[in-house]
């Protein structure tokens, strides 16, 4: 069945706490790093008016149309383009830009893909098992399905989907494909849902939910965007510029964690090094000790962000306050 998503609409989340974090100023430069709907980058540029600017990003050519043209009114204070978020000291450069004042990552897929059932990321709408961010991208969600060897399918489902039952879910996978090839979203789903046991958690969770997780990631793969993007985007932030980062899968929130932890550290130097060789000062303030969840009204709003944790930093200049946070 094709789907159009033109009635779905993205909702970001945590956008208050997301905005307040990052501390736009008039004059400032900012990233939406995955502008999806264009939610973030909206408020960002009301609160940098009248001269802040946005360089908005996304692997998904449809997203960064539909933002176009919703927020093109902001004209030359909006840049878009189509690009990964770990590339993003390439695209600043090509705009002339060396630092900015804020960055912003949602690591979730969108409500817009999501509902839009030609895009394959959703077990509750048939369509092509493809998954891709980017449609340039070699591999779809299919290819991986119906190419890769059992052990290896069941690593990635174990992996990026943290299922207990991947093992069991490759197994069935490999068997039905014998049959022909498994091409369909709705057709995967139901394998898995026979495959996996009912429990009281598929009420709440369906069966497929993280085998589809794991695929997504893999196709576009995200963790190695997530572990190129860090440094870079630690390195072309001002001092007192901020990053701001909302996760869903427990595996990039803890890269974020461990990454902002370790900036925060007053020395980053390998414990067998016998001498101290970062210059003993943190990179960063942490601005959120723990990270922080939507409020259950939110959850209520808006089902996604369910599982979304915020994680933000502050980078520090070259002589940071005498005082540790």
């Amino acid at each position: 069945m094709d789907e159009s998503p033109t009635e779905c609409q993205h909702i970001p989340v945590m956008p208050g706490p997301v905005i307040e974090l990052l501390n736009c100023k008039p004059g400032g430069i900012y990233v939406d790093g995955t502008i999806g709907g264009g939610g973030y980058a909206g408020s960002i540029l009301e609160e940098s008016a009248a001269d802040g600017v946005v360089l908005g990003m996304d692997w998904d050519g449809d997203a960064i149309a539909r933002v176009h043209e919703r927020l093109g009114g902001y004209g030359e204070r909006l840049i878009l383009e189509k690009a990964d978020f770990a590339d993003i000291r390439r695209v600043l450069r090509k705009h002339g830009i060396q630092e900015v004042d804020g960055i912003v990552l949602d690591l979730g897929v969108s409500s817009l893909q999501l509902e839009d059932a030609r895009r394959g990321f959703s077990f509750l709408r048939e369509g092509p098992l493809d998954m891709r961010m980017n449609r340039d991208l070699p591999q779809t969600a299919a290819e991986l399905v119906n190419t890769l060897p059992e052990r290896d399918l069941a690593g990635l489902i174990y992996q990026y989907g943290e299922e207990r039952l991947s093992r069991k879910i490759a197994r069935a996978i490999v068997a039905a494909r014998r049959n022909g090839r498994i091409e369909n979203t709705r057709e995967l789903a139901e394998l898995i849902r026979k495959t996996v046991p009912q429990t009281r958690d598929s009420f709440r969770i369906h069966p497929a939910t993280r085998t589809f997780q794991a695929l997504r990631i893999a196709v576009n793969r995200e963790i190695d965007s997530l572990e190129r993007f860090l440094p870079e985007g630690l390195d072309v932030l001002k001092p007192g510029g901020r990053i701001c980062v909302v996760a869903f899968h427990s595996l990039e929130d803890r890269m974020v964690k461990e990454a902002f932890r370790n900036w925060a550290r007053s020395c980053r130097c390998p414990r067998e090094r016998a001498a101290c060789e970062c210059e003993g000062r943190p990179l960063v303030r942490l601005l959120t000790k723990k990270a922080l969840r939507p409020s259950l009204d939110e959850v209520e709003h808006n089902p996604r962000a369910r599982s979304a944790k915020l994680r933000a930093v502050e980078k520090l200049g070259r002589h940071p306050p005498g005082t540790s946070d």
